[in-house]
């Protein structure tokens, strides 16, 4: 039985801990307990409750009305790992600067981040966004279409990237893709980007813009990118979406082939990678 001196005395190290982790502690209150909460409230999952919202509020045929509408209801109501204004404005100026023809996006969770990258495509200009859940991929479907995006702009695949990108060279008729978004599942970063390599279906000068290396992270797939020398790499320092006080970042790389030089690790980001709160895996 703990006494009340006992419980005194550890009062110090735990207010320590709320003060250390509060942020972290209010990510958890704002991803998983209000989640829970609406859950059993309303009878529907986040995802359609925030398509709810976007049809009721937003203006069909305008992207930015969209997104506008997604982030007002993830910063106001309920947290969503979408990519989020702030990073979004990276993926949106490498899209524009870049003009792919093939884009790949790994992760379409509700359609945000499919709806940014196909409204910067030039013209001719065509997306492949892959998601393994059939719910999250229907609700993301009707996103991207709100939007004004058709199957000639955006493509919708229903699957898990390790079965889906070996057939993008028989079944979808894709030589090699020029820009590439991973935004799924963090522990798979490093195989997918693997398994692209080993398909070919990455040329030199491909784009791949990889969120949420710092948090909740991906040590394994920074360690690889920056040390096998196929890569130039650089961490954009960023914070959390919808989180300011959260640090996180995406990871832009170049695909060169083996005949590269190797820009100086960021040992940082690799500390903070490896060192990311243990929340990460619950959230993610």
């Amino acid at each position: 039985m703990v006494t009340p001196a006992i419980a005194l005395a550890f009062l110090p190290f735990i207010l320590t801990l709320i003060i250390r982790y509060r942020y972290y502690i209010l990510l958890f209150y704002r991803a998983v307990i209000v989640r829970k909460i609406q859950d059993y409230r309303t009878g529907m999952t986040r995802e359609e409750r925030v398509f709810q919202y976007v049809i009721t509020h937003a203006t069909p045929g305008y992207p930015d009305s969209i997104l506008d509408t997604f982030d007002h209801w993830c910063y106001n109501f309920e947290y969503i790992s979408n990519v989020g204004p702030k990073k979004g404005k990276l993926l949106d100026r490498l899209i524009s600067e870049n003009n792919p023809v093939n884009v790949l996006e790994l992760g379409t969770h509700c359609g945000y981040a499919a709806v940014r990258i196909a409204n910067n495509l030039p013209l001719g200009g065509r997306l492949y966004t892959v998601e393994m859940d059939t719910k999250n991929a229907a609700i993301a479907e009707k996103i991207v279409r709100l939007a004004g995006f058709d199957d000639d702009v955006v493509e919708l695949i229903v699957g898990v990237s390790e079965e889906v990108i070996p057939q993008f060279k028989d079944k979808y008729e894709v030589d090699c893709f020029d820009f590439v978004f991973m935004d799924h599942w963090k522990r798979c970063y490093l195989r997918d980007l693997q398994l692209l390599e080993e398909e070919r279906l990455l040329r030199e000068g491909t784009i791949i813009l990889a969120d949420n290396v710092i948090f909740p992270g991906a040590p394994h797939f920074l360690q690889y990118v920056k040390t096998c020398g196929k890569y130039q790499c650089k961490v954009h320092r960023a914070h959390l979406e919808y989180f300011k006080s959260i640090r996180d970042g995406m990871a832009e790389l170049t695909y060169v082939g083996l005949h590269t030089t190797l820009l100086p690790h960021d040992s940082d980001g690799m500390k903070e990678t490896e060192n990311a709160f243990t929340l990460k895996q619950i959230l993610y």
